[in-house]
């Protein structure tokens, strides 16, 4: 996930600083530290989510932002773990206002977020899961730049999509490097 996210940052149109894409990239391990507060039996259902399930996965990005603000109260201000809360919280808001957990629309959701947005779906995409097969990077693709019935372009950064669309290559390169 770190790889994807530094590639996408590294590759925007404005350049972000060489400290920022340093946090930016220690902080994406830490997208869904919440998961560890979610049962294991709604985390690694085999089949489909009830609605109830499903609410309960979408409280990761809450634990997760929580952990990680006791984290900073204990140790102080880190602009690092600044980056990790936003991360954590916001990376399943979308640029259309439709994501959790605060129906955060467009730049109201912090860059960072914005960026794992992109790099979590895809990841998702091309990862098995107890629940469905690993699509191949051109279907991954496909899905995240014209949509289907899991996501939509809208849901992501314009610019960012544009960015994506150009790199894709790298994500590509990256997933067949990290591959279980």
């Amino acid at each position: 996930m770190k790889a994807l996210a530094y590639a996408m940052a590294h590759e925007m149109p404005e350049k972000l600083s060489r400290s920022t894409l340093s946090m930016l990239e220690q902080a994406a391990p830490l997208h869904d530290i919440g998961k560890v507060a979610v049962p294991d039996s709604v985390l690694f259902k085999p089949g489909p989510l009830t609605r109830e399930e499903f609410e309960i996965i979408k409280d990761h990005t809450t634990f997760g932002a929580d952990i990680i603000r006791k984290t900073q109260a204990l140790v102080g201000d880190n602009p690092l773990l600044e980056i990790a809360e936003q991360i954590a919280c916001c990376h399943h808001e979308k640029w259309d206002g439709k994501g959790y957990p605060n129906g955060l629309k467009g730049e109201d959701i912090p860059l960072p977020a914005r960026l794992m947005s992109i790099a979590d779906v895809y990841d998702a995409l091309i990862s098995e899961r107890p629940y469905k097969k690993a699509f191949s990077h051109e279907k991954a693709v496909e899905i995240i730049l014209h949509g289907d019935d899991r996501t939509r372009p809208e849901e992501f950064d314009p610019r960012l999509l544009r960015c994506f669309e150009r790199i894709h290559p790298e994500f590509d390169r990256i997933a067949h490097t990290f591959t279980d």
